[in-house]
């Protein structure tokens, strides 16, 4: 007997061990999958249940399961979830009396990095009202703009923010808005004063009647992105996306004993979504700082005892561009959730940093698809399987570079892009990933909406971006749409140039574009450099770097070496 069980355990073992050489990703492809099933179920309930269960519900049942856990730690101090919800509920109150604020009545918040952004927005929810989350670095016309977008009567700022208030505040008052500033005094005409308010009103429960009409198809917040006009466009993020988005932490394996660091503004998709709303749905706590800085980052991580961060790419890289300490691998982070790292300063992380996961995204706040890169394959976004497929129907399509345009066949339908080739990146529109589109802007809209693509009738999402999919079903990010030149009949994606350019020790960053050469057809490359510091530029090296990795039309001829804006030097 013992012998068999021997024997059926060694081949169990050299099954597993087969198994493992011809899918490697199998583990990791298993638990996602699951855990994408799980979540898929949640979302299909939370649209089919009535009364509507938003994500306000959710914190609201954590407040009541543990009202004395940390929910906010924020400059020295903790919020319990209890004293979140009670804050918020003053505050909805407040507002209620002083706006007379109905469900549906968008608001705009003009705030900081900072807990009353959270319980503002809290509060909102629980009178029914959707939130435009307006970048406080914005001045003047954009503010304006992006103000005007949602078409909100009602403007929450930061104290801080009282002077970028004013400077609009003749605008403001002529269209009837009503001003609040988050301040008990304040001498200026036309702005209203906010906490005094919120001190005096009831912390009781708000009705949930207030709220009613609410479903998981309405908009919960308006996001701004970056417009190709210049000025900002105002997506529309139902309540359906707010939970969708929220998803990612537990997709990553996120739980509710984690602590997760924000120090990304609160106003953008990352922070909001991804960190304050996945932080409710998982009943979490979080350590929320003004804003990123380098120096200080991992001494934060230590003292709060931080085991989930979040980055971009510059952030990333200015980590790895901070001084070396012994202390560097001292911490509990163990997953770092985010986007736009470069291949080098991915590496470069986890070998000065330590053990952590790095989970890269793909999305954007109006699409209807992302990826995740679960494995932490390091240069991926994310990687294909059909579960995902199913939920989030998309495929790659071929794309002319210098029409910027779809490449079409005979019947006018588009063409996929083969395994391993770059292609742009459309999602399908339905019932299960649609698009709604950007408040106030039919034009822009439909310039993202693209039609008869497999099929005629069909309708489905322009990302505007080129990714590629390679043998191991991996996802790699090409560029934007744009962010390519042709020169000698072939392609040439800026984003690929510029990370082996940065490769070079003497070069901190890259910018690579094309310009026109008389007598040329098509683009050749430049690329504008900022050098790293204490280094001159090592043409030779640089050189044999862009030989070694580069083809030949893709090497740029010109190179620029500019100053960085933020240290004066070359």
């Amino acid at each position: 007997m013992f012998i068999w069980f021997t024997v059926v355990t060694g081949l169990a073992i050299l099954s597993l061990s087969f198994l493992k050489t011809l899918f490697p990703y199998l583990s990791e492809d298993c638990t996602y999958i699951l855990r994408s099933i799980k979540l898929g179920i949640r979302l299909v309930k939370y649209k089919k249940i009535k009364p509507f269960y938003s994500l306000l519900d959710c914190f609201l049942d954590a407040a009541r399961r543990h009202p004395s856990k940390t929910f906010v730690k924020f400059e020295g101090r903790d919020y319990s979830y209890g004293e979140v919800d009670k804050q918020s509920s003053r505050t909805a109150r407040a507002l209620q009396a002083a706006a007379a604020l109905k469900e549906g009545d968008p608001v705009a918040l003009f705030l900081a990095n900072e807990p009353s952004f959270i319980w503002t927005w809290l509060a909102l929810a629980k009178l029914g009202c959707p939130a435009a989350l307006l970048n406080f670095n914005i001045r003047s016309k954009s503010l304006l703009h992006c103000f005007s977008c949602c078409g909100a009567k009602v403007i929450i700022a930061s104290a801080e923010l009282q002077d970028a208030v004013e400077e609009v505040l003749p605008t403001l008052r002529e269209q009837g808005i009503t001003v609040f500033l988050l301040s008990e005094t304040c001498s200026v005409q036309g702005i209203n004063t906010l906490l005094d308010k919120i001190s005096l009103a009831s912390d009781e429960p708000l009705s949930k009647d207030l709220r009613a009409n609410v479903n998981i198809r309405s908009t919960a917040l308006y996001i701004y992105t970056s417009g190709t006009t210049g000025l900002p466009k105002a997506a529309v993020v139902t309540h359906e996306r707010v939970w969708a988005a929220s998803f990612i932490q537990a997709a990553c394996g996120i739980t509710a004993d984690d602590i997760f660091y924000i120090n990304l503004p609160l106003y953008h998709s990352a922070g909001f979504l991804i960190g304050m709303a996945g932080a409710i749905e998982r009943g979490m706590t979080i350590f929320l700082r003004r804003k990123f800085s380098a120096s200080q980052f991992w001494d934060d991580c230590r003292k709060y005892d931080v085991t989930v961060m979040q980055y971009i790419g510059e952030t990333m890289r200015y980590l790895c561009n901070s001084p070396k300490k012994d202390s560097e691998k001292n911490h509990k982070v163990r997953v770092a959730i985010g986007n736009g790292v470069r291949t080098d300063i991915w590496s470069e992380f986890v070998n000065r940093f330590g053990n952590i996961q790095v989970r890269e995204l793909y999305a954007a706040t109006e699409g209807n698809i992302g990826f995740i890169n679960y494995t932490s394959k390091i240069g991926a976004v994310g990687r294909v399987n059909f579960v995902h497929r199913f939920f989030f129907p998309y495929t790659l399509i071929k794309f002319d570079i210098e029409k910027e345009e779809p490449v079409r066949n005979s019947e006018g339908l588009c063409i996929e892009a083969a395994r391993g080739e770059t292609g742009l990146l459309v999602g399908k529109v339905t019932q299960r990933s649609p698009f709604v589109g950007y408040a106030g802007n039919k034009q822009q809209t439909e310039k993202k909406r693209l039609r008869d693509v497999l099929k005629k009738g069909d309708l489905y999402f322009n990302t505007g971006d080129l990714l590629r999919f390679d043998e191991e079903n991996f996802v790699y990010f090409q560029d934007r749409v744009g962010d390519t030149f042709r020169w000698k009949g072939e392609n040439v994606a800026t984003s690929e140039v510029a990370d082996i350019l940065t490769m070079v020790p003497c070069i901190l960053e890259a910018n690579v574009y094309g310009v026109k050469v008389e007598g040329h057809e098509g683009r050749i490359g430049m690329a504008a450099v900022i050098l790293t510091e204490g280094e001159d530029f090592d043409c030779s090296g640089t050189y044999k770097q862009v030989v070694s990795y580069l083809p030949a039309y893709a090497r740029p001829r010109f190179i620029r070496i500019q100053v960085d804006s933020f240290t004066k030097r070359p």
